[in-house]
């Protein structure tokens, strides 16, 4: 959806017509960072970026946010979720997705994928049918439902299998017992696809495995979007994955076969693919530090991606939890299943950006990591993913401590640090 047809969709309601003034924060523009600007928006839009004084007089009858003391930046986009808040989104109703979209926008987050391990054909209809559920009562609460009825959540973008069509050796920790490989189309016709032509519809897929390759031109040529994880592909398959129209790597560094001097792997060959963006978790427990330096340093905001891969403990604490069939315990902020292995992480994309932020990248370059180069990935930069005049006005206030003060999405909204 262009920008421009996501205005019109907003204009159709009556609230989306009221004006939001936010004074004072300083803005962080896809190329830097506006000292102490004031943004105008009308429709659900970003009408205007300026000076409070070059706004005064368009300012009337708006509602007004002061954001002194606060950095604003483009709400946060995360591509690889598996749940929150004590819901995992393979077993989730509409209701409880709600839930998690809620403790997102709390979070800076405004637009998510909900992201599905392997699972019998049974589970991907009953969870893809959950969140087409949530996008269509999304969509309709836009323009029918006021703030106080009920407050945006993080818009639901479509789905993201992680699978099942990925490498044994690689598992991490997914069931391998649900893992399959490609034959022919026939081999997808358990894999739900959401019906509505706006949903995003992302796999990874571990292009070694039994008819990987030609399992990726098959998505692509349906419209999908195709990644490459949980592998240990050669350079010479993964060349053939990106000629089939693959050009991502889920989670960098992790569930894939690492550089070695003498073996580059999957992280040798994704450093130097210049058409290939990666996504990492960024948590300082999947990938160290200066992994992640290294990841940035070589791949540039431009083609590196935050994402969060929480699973159903995030937001909860500390403690044992039911998740995917095992006990997963969260400990200091650690996830490790029963065979010591880390098992998703608990952290949101606000945690990923103060991390690198404390990693020395500039605010523009968190902001392009963390909204513009996943909404790039989906498809959906036309109308979100970084402040600027036509956008759609999903936006996150962060304080000096870190936290979240004000999301917005669509200019509505979703979240008030004031209020609670």
């Amino acid at each position: 959806m262009t920008a421009e047809e996501d205005g019109r969709e907003l204009k159709a309601g009556e609230r989306t017509r009221d004006r939001v003034l936010l004074r004072g924060a300083r803005v962080v523009l896809p190329d830097g960072v506006a000292d102490d600007a004031t943004i105008l928006v009308e429709g659900g839009l970003i009408a205007r970026v300026a000076t409070d004084d070059e706004l005064s007089s368009e300012a009337r009858d708006a509602r007004e946010f002061d954001l002194r003391g606060a950095t604003l930046y483009p709400g946060f986009v995360d591509v690889h979720i598996h749940g929150a808040v004590g819901v995992d989104a393979l077993a989730a109703s509409a209701e409880d997705l709600r839930r998690v979209a809620r403790f997102l926008a709390s979070r800076g987050v405004t637009s998510w994928l909900p992201t599905l391990v392997p699972a019998p054909d049974e589970d991907y209809r009953r969870a893809v049918g959950a969140i087409a559920t949530l996008m269509r009562e999304q969509d309709e609460e836009a323009t029918t439902v006021s703030d106080r009825e009920r407050p945006p959540s993080a818009r639901a973008l479509g789905v993201h299998y992680e699978g099942p069509f990925v490498n044994t050796a690689q598992c991490g920790a997914l069931r391998t017992r649900y893992f399959r490989t490609f034959a022919d189309a026939s081999s997808l016709e358990g894999v739900a696809a959401i019906d509505d032509p706006r949903a995003v519809h992302l796999m990874t897929v571990a292009p070694e495995i039994e008819g990987g390759v030609a399992l990726v031109g098959e998505l692509c040529g349906r419209g999908w979007i195709v990644s490459v994880g949980h592998t240990r592909a050669d350079a010479q398959t993964l060349d053939a994955a990106r000629g089939a129209g693959a050009r991502h790597l889920t989670h960098f560094f992790n569930a894939m076969s690492p550089l070695h001097h003498r073996a580059p792997g999957v992280v040798g060959w994704g450093l130097l693919a210049d058409d290939v963006t990666c996504d990492v978790i960024a948590d300082g427990v999947h990938c160290h530090p200066l992994a992640l330096r290294l990841a940035l340093r070589c791949k540039g905001a431009d083609r590196l991606a935050l994402i969060s891969d929480a699973v159903l403990p995030a937001g909860l604490g500390d403690g044992d939890y039911e998740v995917w069939g095992e006990t997963i315990t969260v400990e200091g902020g650690r996830t490790r299943n029963a065979r010591g292995s880390i098992a998703g992480s608990v952290i949101t994309s606000l945690d990923a950006a103060r991390m690198m932020l404390a990693l020395g990248a500039r605010p523009h370059e968190v902001a392009r990591m963390a909204s513009l180069t996943p909404a790039r990935l989906l498809g959906v930069e036309d109308s979100c993913g970084s402040i600027e005049e036509g956008k759609r006005a999903d936006l996150v206030a962060i304080d000096d401590g870190g936290q979240v003060r004000l999301t917005l999405i669509a200019g509505r909204v979703a979240f008030d640090a004031a209020e609670k």
